[in-house]
């Protein structure tokens, strides 16, 4: 069944959808780029982990393996006879029974064009996902990976397919639309490349900066997104009898996607 919509699908914002689009998306991409690329470059699918805590206020660890945090933090347990030790006496109180926040582990997959032979860090690309583009500490944390990529000679693609929660920073006057792909090569910082559009358009397809002695192979984004919901079946899956995930349409746009699900 092919896709209702001209370009990005906006049920797949949903949690029983995302994660499965947003891994099977990186993938397609890293295969479909991975023959253009040779013989000068290689891709590959990179993941960051890091941990905060289930009241997304504080960041633990970024990018260091659990064991390592949790046999740091192990003391020896002070029993009973240390408690007599000091001479106190030892008294019972039932305890009260409490929640702690406890701490979440977050992978955040992206990919990474490298230079065959040095395997120096060429391009990044990301996809960004409800966990590092809603306030909280994964956002603050992705905002510093892209600080550092920003701040690097790697040049950054960073791909928007949710419309939920603020866009990451720009400078200057913006226009708002629902998506944005946004290409910032090293050489031309802080200007950069933003390709904006609508839940009503296509998917815009964007050059992926190499190095500036190599040509830009062009992305068909559309592509590589009809291709992955095809092969999921995401339209055989999806409720179409319920309302759009968040944020709520425009009066104009649910109108239309209703017209849309009429075809039906």
């Amino acid at each position: 069944m092919p896709s209702l919509f001209p370009g990005m699908n906006p049920y797949l914002e949903q949690p029983a959808f995302w994660a499965s689009f947003h891994t099977r998306l990186l993938v397609a991409i890293a295969d479909e780029l991975a023959p253009r690329l040779r013989p000068n470059y290689y891709i590959e699918v990179e993941t960051q982990t890091y941990q905060i805590q289930d009241d997304c206020e504080d960041e633990l660890l970024v990018g260091i393996p659990d064991a390592a945090v949790l046999s740091a933090r192990s003391s020896p347990d002070m029993g009973e006879d240390a408690a007599l030790e000091t001479g106190g006496i030892l008294t019972q109180k039932r305890p009260q029974s409490i929640a702690l926040p406890m701490p979440v582990t977050v992978k955040s997959r992206y990919l990474e064009v490298r230079e065959m032979g040095s395997d120096a860090v060429i391009t990044v690309l990301e996809v960004l996902s409800p966990t590092n583009k809603q306030k909280g500490a994964g956002r603050t944390i992705y905002e510093r990976k892209r600080s550092r990529i920003l701040g690097s000679a790697s040049h950054l693609v960073e791909i928007d397919l949710l419309r939920g929660h603020s866009p990451m920073a720009m400078l200057g006057t913006v226009e708002p639309t629902d998506y944005r792909i946004i290409v910032s090569r090293s050489q031309q910082r802080p200007q950069a490349d933003l390709y904006g559009f609508s839940l009503r358009e296509p998917i815009p397809g964007f050059p992926l900066p190499l190095k500036p002695e190599d040509e830009e192979p062009i992305v068909d984004l559309q592509a590589i997104v009809t291709g992955v919901g095809d092969r999921a079946r995401y339209d055989d899956r999806i409720d179409y009898r319920q309302p759009v995930p968040p944020p709520q349409l425009s009066p104009s746009d649910r109108l239309w996607v209703e017209e849309l699900l009429q075809k039906l």
